[in-house]
């Protein structure tokens, strides 16, 4: 049985989602992380480069990286060989959902209707991406779909950002959220890691840990 997301982000609620095109800038980012109190990344399958990147962060024993984007149970293989210790997708497939599980990796698919919520409890799923968060009616959707299934748990990532977040997280349907404000493009291509581990520091104040989670 695969250990659930909850337990592998090990309290953190607060997942940066990383878009890096350059694997020689992913131990300088982990470091970043690491020290801004937020250790842990989704590194997305966006650009040609990104298992290089992942296995590069995943090298970091003081981070906890998964892999974001994952389309195709080829790519469920690849994230893993590359040290991915969660699977995250934009939209719920049975065929990424199913590797994963043979894998023993966690997975959290992207919803944003009750039929795509019942069909991932159908896959034996409990907690889910919603996506794109901001875009699909944000809180008060989630409010209204965690009436009907309360025994599911929501990650809202897209268009998440610092001020938006903490109603989010206040939420007792939600696990965890996703957000790129803290790794921002601009940081990232400017080399800007002290700002990285400000903002990391920054957002790990506007929650409180994830009750039930193992460290």
């Amino acid at each position: 049985m695969s250990t659930s997301p909850t337990d592998v982000l090990g309290g953190h609620r607060i997942v940066p989602v990383v878009v890096l095109d350059d694997p020689a800038s992913a131990d300088a980012l982990g470091a970043a992380l690491v020290e801004g109190g937020l250790p842990v990344a989704e590194a997305t399958f966006r650009t040609p480069q990104a298992a290089a990147v992942l296995r590069r962060l995943a090298a970091n024993d003081d981070l906890v990286v998964g892999a974001g984007t994952v389309l195709t149970d080829r790519q469920v293989d690849e994230a893993v060989e590359a040290g991915a210790r969660f699977v995250v997708s934009p939209g719920l497939s049975a065929a990424v959902v199913r590797r994963c599980q043979d894998v023993g990796v966690p997975i959290v698919p992207g919803v944003s209707t009750a039929t795509e919520i019942m069909q991932a409890l159908d896959l034996g799923l409990d907690t889910v991406k919603f996506f794109p968060a901001e875009a699909s009616g944000g809180l008060p959707t989630i409010k209204a779909l965690a009436a009907a299934f309360p025994q599911v748990r929501f990650v809202p990532t897209g268009g998440i950002t610092v001020d938006t977040a903490p109603a989010y997280l206040a939420h007792p349907s939600v696990a965890a959220v996703g957000g790129s404000w803290m790794v921002a493009g601009d940081l990232l291509a400017g080399a800007r890691w002290d700002e990285v581990t400000r903002r990391c520091a920054a957002s790990t104040a506007l929650h409180d840990p994830l009750q039930g989670a193992t460290a």
